[in-house]
């Protein structure tokens, strides 16, 4: 055998080991995350709000609380240690889809849309194709994507800014013009998208940005004086960057702080007319995850954004940017609810959901 085949045969054998221990370490690293996933049920809230902040001296997590009509709230940093009862700003990231399917179900009642409509009837789409219903929009049915690639991506990669910064609404717009959504039905598949496309049809139906638009009903109508299209200028830094007309804004940019949260919270409890048809079921989706079902977490089936949770009876949503994270649960039966905001990233440790569940099993139990 000549010394450049030698090489060769060499230098293949090193690939294939290197390949090898790559996927060893892939699938050891599984391994142990599930390992460490089956922990996670058996630990109470206060052992999975300790390891989240386990000597992070950034952490700041707010719990709030709605129980026999009591309201209560605390804050929690390094270590689990409780912190001064001071409100700080969080980006509440897709908990933002919660008051853009309100609005979309405030148009209904008002006579202004229909959502068994296809968007094309609010919408200056090119005839010929088929669109998705409002109704499939609300409920991650109408098979878009959760986003579509747009230019603007490449620079926001670059500057370490939001993905969907600059995505402007025309570039939505003109995306959804050339999907076919030609499907009976489609699916499960939670889309940033769909809800960018649900902002469009707000503006077309009220003749307002969205940002306007949704300013004025939470501050407004609300009366949740602290929530509002994210200003980047709260007090716990590392907020994303947006521009005033972004498309995405309707799928995930409002900030606000946990008395508004849990002000929210309580008008769920007491089905305020805005949010009574919110919480009905649309559809059915049997959509929970591996690593949810471990933990006691269900999407059984959906209302306008809401999750529902039929085998726990917790109607919920949560939301992530990339350094915060968020959950909003509550059991109308009993009429408890949480609201859990961290300053944390959602793949940070334990996230928000999985604390907030567990708060409500434990105030429950």
């Amino acid at each position: 055998m000549s010394r450049e085949k030698k090489k060769r045969k060499i230098w293949i054998i090193v690939i294939a080991v290197i390949l090898i221990c790559a996927a060893l370490a892939v699938i050891g690293l599984m391994c142990y995350g599930k390992y460490q996933i089956s922990k996670i049920p058996e630990l109470s809230f206060a052992e999975v709000l300790e390891y989240t902040t386990k000597d992070n001296k950034e952490a700041c997590i707010t719990v709030g609380i709605v129980k026999d009509g009591q309201v209560s709230w605390k804050v929690y940093g390094e270590n689990g240690k409780e912190l001064p009862a001071e409100l700080h700003t969080y980006e509440i990231g897709s908990l933002t889809k919660t008051f853009t399917a309100t609005l979309v179900g405030k148009a209904a009642a008002e006579g202004k849309l229909d959502i068994d409509d296809q968007i094309d009837n609010y919408l200056p789409l090119p005839d010929g194709r088929e669109y998705p219903t409002i109704r499939e929009l609300l409920t991650h049915t109408s098979g878009y994507k959760g986003y579509y690639f747009e230019s603007p991506m490449i620079s926001s990669f670059f500057k370490g800014r939001n993905d969907f910064y600059g995505i402007t609404k025309e570039m939505v717009l003109h995306k959804a013009g050339k999907l076919n959504m030609d499907k009976d039905n489609y699916g499960f598949t939670y889309s940033n998208f769909g809800f960018a496309v649900l902002g469009l049809v707000l503006e077309a139906v009220y003749d307002s940005d969205y940002a306007a638009l949704v300013n004025h009903f939470a501050q407004e109508e609300l009366g949740l004086g602290n929530t509002q299209i994210s200003a980047q200028n709260g007090d716990l830094g590392k907020y994303w960057d947006w521009k005033a007309d972004d498309a995405y804004l309707a799928a995930g940019a409002l900030t606000s702080n946990i008395t508004d949260m849990l002000s929210y919270a309580q008008m769920q409890l007491l089905e305020h007319p805005y949010f009574a048809e919110c919480h009905r079921s649309l559809a059915v989706i049997n959509a929970s995850t591996e690593a949810y079902e471990t933990m006691g977490i269900h999407m059984d089936e959906i209302g306008m954004a809401w999750i529902i949770d039929d085998k726990s009876g917790i109607i919920w949503h949560n939301g992530g940017t990339g350094n915060y994270n968020s959950y909003l649960g509550f059991r109308p039966e009993t009429g408890t609810a949480v609201v859990v905001l961290s300053n944390l990233a959602p793949g940070y440790r334990i996230p928000a959901t999985v604390m907030g569940v567990k708060l409500l099993e434990e105030l429950e139990n």
